[in-house]
């Protein structure tokens, strides 16, 4: 089994374009993988993590409810802000500049073939990551992501997660607020999830800002390590 993962930091980069280049990958690991049943052949098949950054950007996922974006398209263009619909699980998230966004795109032959582990192993980084930080961040019952103070009047989500599968390749990910701009989430209702808000790690370390480079590093090793793995290739450390 291949545990090589290729690491790329796109930086800041369009959605649209960040979700073809994801496609362009995916598509060339399913390929690889019906041509090895085709032919009988074995065909190694590639992983890839990409980091990036996102300009303002919602997304709704394809069982997700458009009344959930709160703002219509003139009130977007104000806020700069652009909208698309997703292929992957989920409902509407939202991503901008001082967000870490990651997209694994695996192939879950080469770890295990089990989409709710790679769910959970995906939250286990980020509340391991959390906790290095000195927060205890949980998963809430029901409800994919990352929150802190699960149970209370207080809970708030700090990393929204939504993932495509096909023939087990991976696509899309995980979003965790670092030094989000949380006035955004206002003009929708996240996850479609009512009633509960949204947080960023500078917020509840009381910083004006988190060093990212910092964050992922401490996310890549805690990948690593829940799903043993390599990591070849680098980040953009400005």
């Amino acid at each position: 089994m291949n545990k090589i993962i290729e690491l790329q930091d796109l930086g800041l980069k369009d959605y649209k374009e960040t979700w073809d280049y994801q496609e362009q990958l995916f598509k060339s690991t399913v390929d690889a993988k019906i041509s090895n049943r085709r032919n009988n052949t074995n065909i190694e098949t590639k992983n890839h993590f990409l980091f990036v950054e996102h300009p303002h950007v919602y997304t709704l996922g394809k069982s997700g409810d458009i009344s959930n974006l709160l703002v219509d398209e003139e009130q977007l263009k104000v806020k700069n802000a652009s909208f698309y619909k997703v292929n992957r699980g989920g409902d509407i998230t939202y991503h901008g500049p001082g967000q870490i966004v990651g997209y694994p795109i695996l192939d879950l032959d080469n770890f295990f073939t089990d989409i709710h582990k790679y769910l959970r192993f995906l939250e286990e980084m980020i509340i391991l990551t959390l906790a290095e930080y000195g927060l205890k961040a949980e998963r809430s019952p029901g409800e994919t992501g990352v929150w802190l103070d699960v149970g209370t009047p207080f809970a708030r989500k700090i990393c929204a997660m939504g993932v495509r599968a096909s023939r087990w390749v991976t696509m899309h990910g995980f979003a965790l607020n670092v030094n989000a701009n949380l006035g955004y989430f206002d003009l929708m209702i996240p996850c479609g999830i009512r009633g509960k808000t949204v947080t960023s790690l500078n917020v509840e370390l009381a910083q004006k800002t988190v060093d990212e480079s910092e964050v992922k590093k401490k996310l890549l090793k805690h990948f690593k390590a829940l799903f043993e793995a390599e990591f070849v290739g680098s980040l953009n450390i400005n």
